[in-house]
């Protein structure tokens, strides 16, 4: 069953390490050396859960009902403008870049979850990859090789994060100047805007066959 694992694990990764929202503010927070365990934790635990569903065969459900994609995407894509916008504004204001101490980003631990929940779960993109085409390709292996396969791409989901937002503290020297944080808040930024853009155009998209 360790081939079948593999494979889960391969998967499990080539989903999850891309650039997207949740990359860039997990790997914000982690070069900011703020709630790292809390926002590590939280999207592994968020990317297990789903993954579960998937291998206990709740995607069938989700394709059947695209007004629950609908209401992700919209909600996903309010929120993605929003803390897009706060990242813009941090790194057009300098006074606020201080190598030492930077202050940007969640400033408990319950506003880092709460953002950290909502970047994981209002993107439809991760229901559709964890839930749906996670779940279906551990169907193929039967029982109890979908368990396995699920296992590695929790596995994955769990090394990729804490591997991020841990690792990316070595990158903190650079961090030392203020046009790094600038860039970051900038990268960011153009992220958020540019998931939200596609999160609204598929929803439009959906729109004429809901009223079909």
């Amino acid at each position: 069953m360790w081939s079948v694992w593999l494979q889960g694990l391969g998967m499990g990764a080539s989903l999850i390490v891309v650039i997207g929202a949740q990359n860039a503010f997990v790997l914000a927070q982690g070069i900011r050396g703020r709630h790292r365990l809390v926002v590590a934790l939280t999207c592994a635990l968020c990317d297990a859960l789903l993954i579960a569903l998937g291998v206990a065969g709740v995607g069938t459900l989700i394709t059947t009902q695209p007004t629950l994609l609908n209401l992700a995407a919209w909600g996903g894509a309010l929120f993605l403008i929003g803390y897009g916008w706060r990242s813009l504004r941090h790194a057009l204001k300098p006074h606020q870049l201080e190598a030492d101490g930077y202050a940007q980003g969640p400033a408990t631990a319950r506003a880092a979850l709460m953002t950290t929940l909502a970047l994981s779960l209002l993107n439809p993109h991760v229901y559709l990859d964890t839930v749906v085409l996670l779940g279906s390709l551990s169907a193929q292996h039967g029982q109890p090789g979908n368990i396995w396969f699920g296992f590695g791409a929790v596995t994955a989901s769990f090394a990729w994060f804490f591997g991020l937002c841990f690792g990316a503290r070595w990158l903190s020297p650079l961090f030392r100047k203020p046009i790094s944080w600038r860039l970051l808040d900038g990268f960011t930024c153009a992220v958020m805007w540019l998931i939200a853009v596609s999160l609204f155009t598929q929803g439009a998209a959906r729109l004429p066959a809901l009223g079909a």
